[in-house]
């Protein structure tokens, strides 16, 4: 037992441990084109056999060595792998593009050795879970998967709602970039916000192709080839989108997420075709950002659960319901036996004059305005980014302040409302410029003035996009995911604005292309509230049990 795994299995309150480890470095796993992968084995020191853990990661062997060891020490062999590219393997990192032949490659080599017994687990959470999802239709026929905060398909993450998560992307580039040199200093900036810093200057300026230069010093081929070759391609993202492997003889999955976690909804669309294929998979997700410490916590802990009862036959420490939901607002835990336990009433929210909220029918009125300059653009404040610091609930006062920017907000709630699924959003808006970007956020605000948002959502408009009469668009989009209570007293809150930068990026005016362009042009916007074009907003209400 090391030091390191000692003091992580006090702090995660993990089961006992069974055994030492015995813990093989500098292993080579060929690939298929003979490239060699950076490989570690963790053996118990347990008479066997014993079923394996797989996990495939970028971020440096080091990183998941005592996760590894914890695992090894309670029964497992462990099977540490970093990607193409990454530490000391072998060729090119290219996000996606090897995980499916390399992972097949690492099950052949695992099945070849004399320790495996045929049962193998997988686990990880973000990019580890993609490398899983990879691979989850060739895996043994005694397999069991946990995979965290992650998405079987990535077109939706980089691009979404039509623009670009550049916030996500430059700060990952950072991570993956940084962790490849001094490890120390990478760690240093995650926890001071020089990262983020970084992320807010790089997009700051343009061409938004050079921004790779500006947070790392040097070219990420990466970065460059999506600029050149995935934005709008079919062709490019297909082949690495792995929706289609899951179904009635993907292994046992269990999810977990957290509330803020930016794939919440892609999760949750895999779990959903995994139940619709008749599967019962178990699905967590708490009131957690992307990082987490408490969601890692809570993975490791589960993943142990789990691979115990599917691999091991024990299922004494799993839960009975298959579905723990952390219910914001009421701030508790609830158990269930799918997501959604209930079918939502769909409850609408029309936005009126005067920055009023209300369920009562809009009345005529002319519509609001504001302006958005790219210039000066609206920050991201609070939610479901990918952020060391900054994400999640965040007090919205700064933003509230705003004047390119819109705030509805409801008289106090004289009962409490319940939300639990998507709000969507039902916005009739124009624009001056046909290249336009929608927020939308709801927030929940407390007897003394305090917003804090729940969730939100996001649209680009283009010039590509159908001409509409009166250029009037009626917008349908999703907010993410939520489950929150709106106690009594308090105040539901609508903003409508056209960014939260660097989250997404500046929608820059015009037709230049996205990584190329460096003009910038203001947009006059107006927000339609009359009974032509009522816009609101849909909570899907719920009716729980009261413990």
């Amino acid at each position: 037992m090391s030091i390191a795994s000692r003091f992580l299995a006090d702090f995660y309150k993990l089961p006992k441990r069974k055994c030492g480890v015995a813990r093989t470095r500098n292993l080579r796993v060929p690939a298929r084109d003979g490239v060699l992968l950076a490989t570690e084995h963790f053996a118990p020191k347990l008479p066997g056999p014993h079923p394996t853990i797989l996990m495939r990661e970028p971020y440096g062997l080091s990183g998941f060595a005592t996760i590894g060891e914890v695992y090894a020490e309670r029964g497992y062999h462990v099977v540490l792998q970093a990607c193409r590219g990454t530490d000391k393997s072998g060729g090119e990192f290219d996000p996606f593009g090897h995980e499916r032949d390399d992972g097949l490659a690492t099950i052949d080599w695992i099945k070849a050795q004399p320790w495996f017994d045929g049962r193998l687990g997988t686990s990880g959470p973000s990019y580890l879970g993609y490398a899983q999802w990879a691979i989850c239709d060739a895996l043994p026929r005694q397999s069991a998967m946990a995979v965290k905060v992650t998405s079987a398909e990535f077109r939706s993450i980089v691009f979404p709602g039509g623009g670009l998560a550049v916030g996500l992307w430059l700060s990952w580039i950072q991570t993956v970039e940084g962790l490849k040199g001094n490890q120390m200093r990478t760690a240093r900036r995650m926890f001071t916000g020089g990262i983020e810093r970084a992320t807010l200057r790089a997009t700051m300026k343009l061409p938004l192709k050079d921004a790779d230069k500006r947070v790392t010093g040097r070219i990420v081929p990466f970065w460059r080839r999506w600029m050149d070759e995935a934005i709008g391609s079919d062709e490019f993202w297909q082949p690495l989108d792995h929706t289609h492997r899951l179904g009635a003889r993907t292994p046992p999955v269990s999810f977990t997420s957290g509330w803020y976690d930016f794939m919440l909804d892609q999760l949750l669309r895999d779990y959903r075709t995994l139940v619709d294929a008749g599967q019962v998979p178990h699905l967590t997700i708490g009131p957690w950002t992307h990082v987490n410490p408490d969601l890692q916590m809570e993975s490791v802990r589960h993943t142990l659960e789990w691979m115990d009862a599917k691999l091991l036959g024990d299922a004494s420490t799993l839960r009975n319901k298959p579905v723990r939901l952390w219910i914001s607002g009421d701030d508790a835990w609830r158990e269930f036996d799918a997501y959604p336990p209930v079918e939502p009433e769909n409850q609408l929210w029309h936005l009126h004059p005067d920055a009023v909220l209300s369920q009562r029918p809009v009345r005529s009125s002319p519509p609001d305005t504001y302006s958005y300059d790219p210039r000066q653009p609206t920050p991201a404040i609070g939610g479901a980014m990918f952020a060391f610091s900054g994400a999640g609930q965040v007090d919205q006062a700064v933003l509230e302040k705003r004047r390119d920017l819109l705030v509805y907000t409801s008289e106090p709630l004289f009962n409490p409302i319940t939300i639990l699924g998507q709000v969507r959003v039902a916005l009739h808006a124009r624009s001056s410029l046909p290249n336009t970007d929608f927020f939308v956020r709801l927030s929940d605000v407390d007897e003394k003035g305090v917003s804090i948002n729940v969730c939100d959502g996001f649209l680009r408009k283009t010039s590509a996009d159908p001409a509409v009469p009166d250029d009037i668009w009626k917008l349908n989009f999703r907010m993410h995911a939520a489950a929150h209570t709106f106690k009594r007293n308090h105040r539901l809150r609508v903003v409508v604005a056209s960014g939260a930068h660097p989250r997404y990026a500046r929608n820059t005016g015009t037709d230049e292309p996205l990584g190329e362009a460096t003009t910038l042009v203001s947009a006059d916007i107006e927000v339609f509230h009359d009974p032509a074009r009522p816009s609101a907003i849909h909570l899907p209400v719920v009716e729980l049990d009261r413990a």
